[in-house]
């Protein structure tokens, strides 16, 4: 048992790293595009003050507690967003540790990117979050592609190095 706590708590802070990672892809896209917020108000979407705005994450956390009965008011959405997009990352990590233990950072990290890259499609496209898949160009989803790409590989690496391998 012990050894699959330890495989999960590795996995949790790999997938931390491997979205802290990811984030700071996503942050740099958003300043070259035009954005104007530091890391820290884009990171914990400080300026997200409804769900109708919030990014995926916090919708997906409203629908969630819409669901259990529990009404979010709006002014908690950027909270909302930062707590499911980190707790994702995590649980991604998680698995990984789970799942691709013994594979190298390069083969278990891309599978673990490319994972959570479709299930996100997949799941958010059922819950009416997103389009289906296919309604996005090219372009976006290369994007998005390369985005968990790399969470996977950091996560992996991250992953490998805590395990002292």
């Amino acid at each position: 048992m012990t050894s699959v706590v330890r495989k999960l708590t590795t996995g949790v802070v790999a997938g931390a790293l491997g979205t802290l990672a990811m984030d700071l892809v996503w942050y740099r896209r958003y300043r070259r595009g035009g954005g104007e917020d530091t890391f820290a108000g884009w990171e914990f979407a400080t300026s997200t003050s409804s769900f109708d705005e919030a990014s995926a994450p916090g919708q997906v956390g409203h629908k969630l507690a819409s669901t259990l009965g529990v009404t979010l008011p709006d002014h908690t959405a950027g909270l909302t967003t930062n707590v499911m997009h980190w707790l994702a990352g995590v649980g991604y990590g998680a698995a990984h540790g789970l799942v691709f233990p013994r594979r190298g950072p390069v083969v278990g990290g891309l599978a673990t990117g490319v994972g959570a890259f479709a299930n996100s499609y997949a799941t958010l496209g059922a819950m009416g979050v997103y389009q289906p898949i296919w309604e996005y160009d090219t372009q976006v989803l290369a994007k998005d592609l390369s985005a968990h790409l790399l969470f996977g590989l950091v996560a992996g690496a991250a992953f490998r190095a805590l395990q002292g391998r």
